[in-house]
């Protein structure tokens, strides 16, 4: 094993030692493959793991460190315990087992000055030039005995110059282990990264005032980077990291902060009042009274509409909880003044499905509506679009296809986007950045902005995905919901777990049977559901209507098998997560959910979400050949509570925020270091500085801010003009 060096005692390197490569402006823009050490296959390497700059390398972190204790002397070994041991090299002598491709093994003797001991590494081709007698080494492993002779099998290795004082070596150490790829190991990253460390701190610039050090009782940016990778103890980690976190969380404060502040200033929207009459008038649409929540989530809303400054409002609300009134409700108030209303779903399901409301409630009204998906026949798209661009067209229903540059909106007042998280920041902003048409005056007018979503997102999450948001919740569900019961199902179980879905759909109910997969793999052992299908209609559910659903299938298909679904000429679906979102049939009362823990929770819960949706008593079968551990913490959550927002906290904390919202995929920043679980009243006093900073120099212009002003441009880059769309 090569040496992985003592990073206390490197020393650093000037910028043509470094590499051969271009010389940049600072050695923290160089390319890593200039570095010694790296070259071009181990850059690729790097860059798979998110490192193409020295930049970039010095905020790769160790994910925990290795104690080496001081060396002790051959003698003193003490059997099955880590020990560290410097001797020299007394002799070596390698060999290979049989045939040509058989295991190398490289035998050293060491002594010291009180005994003798054996070194073994079992292939290990690499070392056998390296290793010469007469070296000095020291080598740190478990201690082992091989005849009479203590022994270390594959241990860590160091070279030491003979000519040094002994005494020098004399020290115990914190080695790095960093997160391998590929055919870079843990040893190759630290030597990497300690060949340019102290170089790389050198020039590292500090972002953050110096009163805010001082009152938040930081180290320095430079000294926290050394400590996360070389600390003389352990308890130099814990301040290095807390520093690193609350730079990133103010960062993301900074930049909600200066975005909401920018729009504030620079953008205006069509105020949309609304009148008793109007507020009587919407209200005689619903057959029903609206529960306290829904109205006051409209009083919030229609606050908001009411003023020039773009409304951007985040609408939360678990499933069932009659978010859908409350956006038809803001549509219409923007009706009532003249304005157009664009709502866009993820899924042609889900557009369909608002579209069938509206219809539902707005019949006999002469607000002109219309839904526009892919399917939309092309005639009566061209009609469509025709009738939009004229002002002729109201409210808009549609998916991805309301975002194509073809569509013309001349009186854009409000867009309302149903589980934004699903589409990217790009496609968001195009709608919400719609200029208005004939607004030729004062400061760019756009529509206000609404956000809804069934995913309940813990507070901390909103501070940063959603931060410049209003949030507003509806927090209680209508009356006469019933209760979902959710089980767990052991393999054991399922036998009575089916016999109980026969018996509902006996008496007339309807059933959804879910599988995580389209097509079996053969990487995973998961049952899937174009191979389930047939399995379910003639062993499990004989006699039963089954339809498939699966979001592989044409979109002709796929709203064909719902629509059989919704008007009972089927009475079981099997389906994927293609269902998670939007799908109301009242009348499915019960749910099995194949392989539940390869789900995370809040996907159950946006499941679980398409029964219970009606009068009836209904339940959620979780089937999992998970016997314990995580798995069955996971689920265990579930059957104990339908507070979305505690589902989604614990999800958070197993998962993280890029699973639990796909923001990975849709421009929400990594944290490297911050952690949203742990770090929340670092997250706070973040919050509360931003506000601070951006209260006394909204342009960051001052001369302590320089830096982190250009701190925040190269982290953001080009999402900074996109955090206020999420």
């Amino acid at each position: 094993m090569a040496s992985v060096g003592n990073p206390g005692q490197q020393r650093p390197e000037n910028v043509s030692q470094a590499g051969t490569g271009p010389i940049r402006s600072s050695i923290l823009e160089r390319p890593v493959q200039f570095l010694r050490g790296v070259g071009p296959h181990r850059a690729k390497i790097l860059a798979e793991m998110g490192i193409q700059t020295v930049a970039d390398l010095v905020m790769y972190f160790p994910f925990r460190f290795e104690e080496q204790p001081r060396p002790q002397t051959i003698e003193s070994l003490r059997l099955d315990e880590p020990a560290t041991v410097i001797g020299r090299v007394e002799s070596v002598k390698s060999r290979r087992g049989c045939g040509r491709f058989g295991p190398s093994v490289l035998n050293v003797i060491l002594r010291d000055g009180t005994g003798r001991m054996r070194v073994t590494w079992f292939n290990a081709d690499y070392l056998s030039d390296r290793i010469q007698r007469g070296q000095v080494l020291r080598v740190f492993g478990k201690v082992g005995v091989e005849g009479d002779l203590g022994q270390l099998t594959n241990p860590k290795v160091e070279w030491l110059d003979s000519d040094d004082d002994p005494a020098d070596w004399d020290f115990g150490r914190l080695v790095p282990i960093y997160r391998a790829c590929g055919h870079l190991a843990s040893g190759q990253i630290a030597r990497i990264v300690a060949s340019v460390l102290d170089e790389a701190v050198a020039v590292i610039s500090e972002p953050l005032p110096a009163w805010l050090l001082r009152r938040r009782e930081l180290p320095s940016r430079g000294t926290a980077i050394t400590a996360m990778h070389r600390p003389q103890t352990l308890e130099e980690i814990a301040p290095a990291r807390r520093r690193l976190a609350y730079e990133e969380l103010l960062l993301m404060q900074l930049a909600v902060t200066l975005r909401r502040g920018w729009a504030a200033r620079n953008l205006q929207a069509p105020p949309l009042p609304t009148s008793e009459k109007v507020n009587l008038r919407i209200r005689r649409r619903f057959p029903f009274a609206l529960t306290e929540s829904q109205n006051r989530v409209i009083r919030e809303i229609v606050a908001d509409l009411a003023r020039t400054r773009p409304m951007t409002r985040l609408l939360q609300g678990d499933v069932g909880s009659g978010k859908t009134v409350v956006a038809l409700y803001a549509a219409l108030v923007t009706v009532a003044n003249h304005r157009q209303c664009a709502i866009l779903a993820p899924t042609e399901v889900l557009a369909s499905q608002h579209h069938a409301s509206i219809e539902k409630y707005l019949a006999g009204s002469r607000v002109r509506r219309c839904l526009l998906t892919g399917r939309t026949a092309k005639a009566a798209r061209r009609q469509a679009l025709d009738a939009i661009a004229r002002g002729e067209m109201d409210l808009v229903v549609g998916t991805q296809a309301l975002l194509e540059t073809t569509i013309c909106f001349p009186s854009l007042g409000l867009v309302i986007v149903d589980e934004q998280h699903k589409f990217g920041v790009i496609q968001r902003a195009t709608l919400k950045n719609t200029p208005l048409a004939g607004e030729t005056t004062g400061p760019p007018a756009v529509p206000h902005y609404l956000v809804m979503t069934a995913t309940p997102i813990p507070r901390t999450l909103s501070m940063t995905v959603f931060g410049d948001l209003d949030v507003s919740v509806i927090d209680k569900l209508p009356p006469g919901r019933q209760p979902i019961t959710t089980r767990m199902i052991t393999p054991r179980q399922e036998p009575d777990a089916w016999s109980a879905v026969r018996r509902r759909i006996a008496s007339g109910d309807q059933a959804y049977v879910v599988y995580p997969l389209v097509e079996e793999s053969d990487a995973l052992d998961l049952k899937a559901a174009t191979a389930e299908v047939d399995r379910v209609a003639h062993e499990l559910l004989p006699g039963t209507r089954v339809g498939l659903l699966h979001g592989r299938m044409k979109k002709h298909e796929k709203a064909t098998v719902m629509q059989d679904f919704i008007e009972h000429r089927l009475d079981v679906l099997v389906s994927t997560t293609v269902i998670e979102v939007g799908v109301d049939v009242p009348n499915a009362t019960i749910m099995v959910v194949q392989h539940a823990e390869r789900y995370g929770l809040s996907a159950l819960h946006q499941l679980r979400g398409r029964v219970g949706r009606g009068s009836k008593p209904s339940a959620c079968l979780l089937m999992s050949e998970g016997r314990g551990g995580l798995a069955a913490r996971r689920l265990k959550v579930l059957c104990q509570t339908t507070d979305g927002f505690k589902i989604a906290e614990e999800d958070l904390a197993l998962r993280g925020p890029g699973e639990l919202l796909g923001t990975r995929q849709h421009g929400f920043p990594e944290f490297l270091v911050a952690n949203l679980v742990e770090d929340v009243d670092l997250l706070m006093k973040a919050r509360d500085d931003a506000a601070r900073i951006v209260r006394e120099d909204a342009g960051l212009r001052r001369p302590h801010h320089v830096v982190l002003k250009a701190e925040l441009r190269r982290k953001f880059r080009d999402k900074i003009a996109l955090i206020d769309v999420g």
